[in-house]
């Protein structure tokens, strides 16, 4: 045989090889496929904590936030930060050197360490919000998530098609998939010992299919909206679903100490008026609606719940948001304070927000200004402040701290009738 032949025959039997390991790989795709969705296990990472009743915790010393929430009349505006618990304190990124993103929300010990990091050194905070992420959801229900250095979170297999809507499973185990999540809520609750009330969260069923569909962020959002007009009843049994689970784990988070919770449409705004009202609002209505209902029935406490879609803030959609059984209305920082308060009424609904979070960046004295601004603009009834969005990975500690003591003895002063 000559030279040529044998790299021919080697080539050729390359060539088979390959087609070989395609042919195995969509067969054994396609048993998955037809096997049902894949029920995952995820279990809690590091040593096991025991979880205590409701009525084992210590009386609550500083209950602002609920108060102002539930529309009680407040001595001061209550004040917490989204992604308070994150990169911009030095002792977050220390622990992240050490830790993956994943691995710290699955450890119950870590995931506890975090969320109480801004309180210790902010320890006037109002509220400490748990350390966890939105897409724990989707990794429940059997899709694998990645977090990707500089590029942040990837699913390496999409929802491309309907199709795929099989390889999920739609009533996961809360204790088998999640159950790592109500240890850290229950062990953070105890580690707090009464100071300050505990927030719970999740995705909005449109933003956590969102990533399902496009496989992390998008600037365009263009996969998922093509799901929303080629395959409306398809995206409608997939955002169905994911209400179904929302409402489940955020009852189980007040069984194991929530004492509020907060739901993040963050993708809201990506929508038109029309997508919103048949896609978001339908869902956003119902699970705080099941959620209060399901929470009496279990005879849990009937915590306030709080809603957050970001850039929804067209006319009619704030009203309607309101007029929900949401407690509070949180905004970004696009709308202003007077108009938001004329649109939302005290008698509906507490308003939160909404400062830039890039006002972060001004000095301490700017900061102060801002401030009196947005209070002004508020008022202090039925008001909880904080930023229009999450905290920036660079932003200066002392700077959040800045805006923490001017809400609070700005709100103070004003509740006093002292004149600014």
């Amino acid at each position: 045989m000559s030279s040529t032949d044998l790299t021919s025959l080697i080539g050729h039997s390359a060539f088979v090889a390959s087609a070989l390991a395609c042919l195995l790989a969509v067969r054994s795709r396609k048993k998955e496929e037809m096997s049902g969705p894949r029920k995952v296990k995820i279990k809690a990472l590091g040593k096991p904590h025991k979880r205590i009743p409701l009525s084992d915790f210590p009386p609550l010393q500083n209950d602002l936030i609920l108060r102002q929430a539930m529309g009680e009349k407040c001595e001061r505006v209550p004040i917490w930060m989204m992604r308070q618990a994150g990169r911009y304190l030095p002792e977050f990124r220390e622990e992240r050197k050490h830790t993956d993103f994943f691995t710290m929300c699955r450890t119950p010990e870590l995931s506890c360490k975090v969320s109480l990091q801004p309180l210790e050194r902010f320890p006037t905070l109002d509220a400490v919000i748990i350390f966890q992420d939105i897409l724990i959801v989707p990794q429940a229900m059997g899709m694998e998530v990645l977090m990707v250095k500089g590029k942040g979170p990837v699913f390496p297999e999409p929802l491309r098609t309907p199709s795929d809507l099989e390889r999920l499973d739609f009533s996961p185990d809360m204790e088998e998939t999640l159950g790592y999540v109500f240890d850290s809520v229950n062990l953070t609750r105890q580690r707090i010992a009464g100071k300050v009330p505990l927030l719970g969260f999740s995705g909005a069923p449109f933003t956590l299919m969102g990533y399902m569909v496009e496989g992390g962020g998008s600037k365009t959002m263009s996969k998922v909206k093509t799901w929303l007009f080629r395959y409306p009843d398809e995206s409608h049994r997939l955002l169905q679903g994911l209400a179904d689970i929302i409402v489940e784990y955020m009852i189980e988070k007040v069984r194991a100490g929530a004492q509020m919770l907060q739901i993040f449409e963050s993708n809201g705004g990506d929508l038109s008026p029309a997508q919103f009202e048949e896609f978001s609002l339908p869902y956003l209505t119902q699970i705080a609606k099941r959620i209060k209902k399901g929470l009496a029935e279990k005879g849990l406490p009937v915590v306030p719940l709080t809603v957050f879609a970001r850039g929804a803030n067209w006319e009619g959609a704030l009203e309607k948001l309101s007029e929900t059984e949401y407690n509070t209305v949180s905004l970004d920082w696009r709308v202003d304070p007077k108009t938001a308060r004329n649109r939302i009424s005290v008698k509906n609904a507490t308003i939160q927000g909404n400062l830039d979070p890039c006002t972060l960046y001004a000095s301490k004295d700017r900061i102060y200004t801002e401030v009196v601004k947005m209070l002004k603009g508020f008022g202090t009834e039925r008001y909880i402040a904080n930023l229009g969005h999450g905290m920036h990975p660079d932003h200066d500690p002392e700077h959040a701290h800045a805006f923490i003591l001017a809400v609070q003895e700005v709100s103070t002063k004003l509740n006093a009738g002292q004149k600014l």
